[in-house]
């Protein structure tokens, strides 16, 4: 098959439409994951077993389970008991959750590698509990752990696809129709793979600024 360049220029804003949906997508539910696997971290570290357990056995259940089998439950199962999302929020919301096991164990790295003494000093000092961990820990826990939580954002961008298997029109589903209506595969494949190459690309340079702007702050 040989590419047709006027082809490629009329279906790239139709995968671009595609490609906005995909983004907000990985955005939204990369926020989701970074606030609910902060909550489970906390849960984690705290010396209680009646919640260290449970939480525990949730966050391994989310990671066990494969992504596309949660998708499917939530779409396909649920309206069955009377829960129906849309595709695109439930797309959102699976993302962030299944990621949100993830990002816990990245800020639980990130902050048991804090000494205890920085807690104590904290104490000492008559800082309260949200000034010692907004001021003096989150600072020193964040630059380590920015690539890891960069690669969990690149990871969930990549696996955006399985979200058209629950109707969702992000750009691989878009892609899928155009080929699907006009037997041409060849340019809307590769359109669709330069545009993860290329967002993926952008965001680990986005990535590395953000640390190293983080570690000037720090010192």
């Amino acid at each position: 098959m040989i590419w047709n360049w006027p082809f490629a220029w009329q279906i790239l804003p139709i995968i671009l439409r595609g490609m906005v949906i995909t983004v907000e997508a990985t955005v939204l539910g990369m926020l989701l994951a970074l606030v609910l696997g902060l909550i489970w971290a906390g849960l984690l570290l705290l010396p209680n077993r009646w919640i260290f357990w449970p939480t525990r056995a949730v966050t391994e259940f989310i990671r066990d389970t494969p992504l596309l089998i949660q998708l499917f439950f939530c779409y396909y199962v649920l309206p069955e008991v009377g829960i129906t999302i849309p595709a695109l929020v439930t797309g959102i919301t699976v993302l962030g959750i299944n990621y949100s096991a993830y990002t816990a164990e990245v800020y639980r790295a990130g902050l048991q590698n804090i000494p205890r003494g920085q807690w104590d000093a904290a104490k000492a000092l008559n800082f309260n509990p949200w000034q010692t961990f907004s001021r003096i820990i989150v600072p020193q826990a964040l630059p380590p752990i920015v690539p890891a939580m960069g690669n969990n954002l690149i990871a969930m961008f990549k696996d955006t696809p399985l979200l058209s298997t629950i109707t969702v029109m992000e750009m691989l589903n878009r892609a899928m129709i155009i080929g699907d209506k006009t037997f041409r595969y060849l340019e809307p494949l590769t359109i669709v793979g330069i545009l993860f190459l290329i967002i993926s690309l952008l965001a680990s340079a986005l990535i590395g600024i953000t640390q190293r702007k983080l570690l000037v702050r720090r010192q």
